[in-house]
């Protein structure tokens, strides 16, 4: 049995790495995307900086500071080696260190991620339930219309009603939500609730049918139909047999949609002037300050990238014929 465990771990071991391997070759080729992608922008980026007036030996002066007059080869490296010791290196329009200003900004934006995901995420898995419970009735039919209407509008539009009705009309949560860290728990809490609102109602409906349809393929298996014959009621069927066994898609649909609560925060976080990485990049994009946003490209990156590489790894623990392919 010990034999059989050690080999268990191992294999699992040997997966995982696997797994963490291919993450990194694929942030490292995203990592090559985003260079090259701000490098092919048209335009002069000395130009931008300083504007229509500046001198020749101004640019010059500039081009030479930001190393534009070395290969790109050579400043791909040279940033690279920078993000790997920490250093994203420094904004053109600020003079400051990215590093410095980003990570306030970051902890806003998970800030409003996890909270959104407090939300969204047992809500979803609690309409999905529910939804194969009753399925094909007013319940299921129900719950599948309001989540399929609340995903075909687009986030701006949600987020400006919310606002007008919300906040203009019923005034309860502020239409800015600005936080700060002089500000109390619940006082961040009501700042937040209308772009969670938004966040939540976005992913709610990807999250709430992909878990419907993997415990409705679920219900087919033979095991559900001795359950039912053994006079289980069928919510108790759902939740203690279908619903463990359609947890590694499940998950895997849940990661995916909490790397977009991080990710796609940027249009939810400029509507409501939320202060997190969103804004921060479509400020600096407004700039062309090319470095803040190949280091907020690559944050973004390495989150979605993480949080895919956990799907995968859960979905390998909880599924035997991943941990034992033929």
């Amino acid at each position: 049995m010990a034999k059989g465990l050690g080999r268990a771990v191992s294999s699992i071991g040997a997966l995982v790495a696997q797994r963490l391997g291919l993450g990194l070759l694929l942030l490292f080729a995203v990592s090559v995307l985003i260079f090259v992608g701000t490098e092919i922008l048209p335009g002069d980026v000395a130009q931008s900086v300083l504007g229509q007036s500046a001198t020749p030996e101004a640019l010059a002066n500039l081009r030479d500071e930001m190393g534009l007059n070395e290969p790109a080869l050579s400043r791909y490296f040279g940033w690279l080696g920078g993000v790997v010791t920490g250093d994203l290196g420094t904004s053109l329009t600020s003079g400051k260190g990215i590093t410095e200003q980003i990570s306030g900004r970051l902890g806003n934006t998970l800030f409003l991620a996890f909270w959104a995901a407090v939300v969204a995420v047992p809500l979803a898995i609690t309409l999905g339930l529910v939804a194969v419970r009753y399925r094909n009735r007013w319940p299921d039919k129900l719950i599948s219309a309001v989540t399929l209407a609340s995903i075909s509008l687009p986030e701006f539009f949600v987020g400006y009603v919310l606002i007008y009705f919300v906040a203009v009309k019923l005034r309860w949560f502020p239409s800015v939500a600005i936080i700060n860290d002089s500000m109390s728990f619940g006082a961040k809490l009501g700042a937040i609730a209308l772009p969670v609102t938004v966040l939540t109602l976005v992913v709610l409906a990807h999250m709430m049918r992909m878990t419907r349809a993997a415990i409705l393929n679920v219900m087919q298996s033979a095991y559900i139909e001795t359950a039912e014959l053994k006079g289980m009621s069928q919510f108790k069927v759902i939740f203690r047999h279908a619903f463990p066994n359609a947890i590694s898609p499940i998950v895997n649909v849940v990661m995916l949609n909490l790397a977009y609560l991080v990710v796609g925060v940027v249009v939810v976080e400029v509507i409501f002037t939320y202060p997190g990485m969103g804004q921060y990049l479509v400020d600096h994009v407004s700039k062309r300050d090319v470095p803040v946003v190949q280091a907020c490209g690559l944050i973004f990156a390495a989150v979605y990238i993480g949080l895919n590489l956990i799907a995968d790894i859960v979905s390998i623990i909880s599924n035997p014929r991943l941990r034992h392919p033929k």
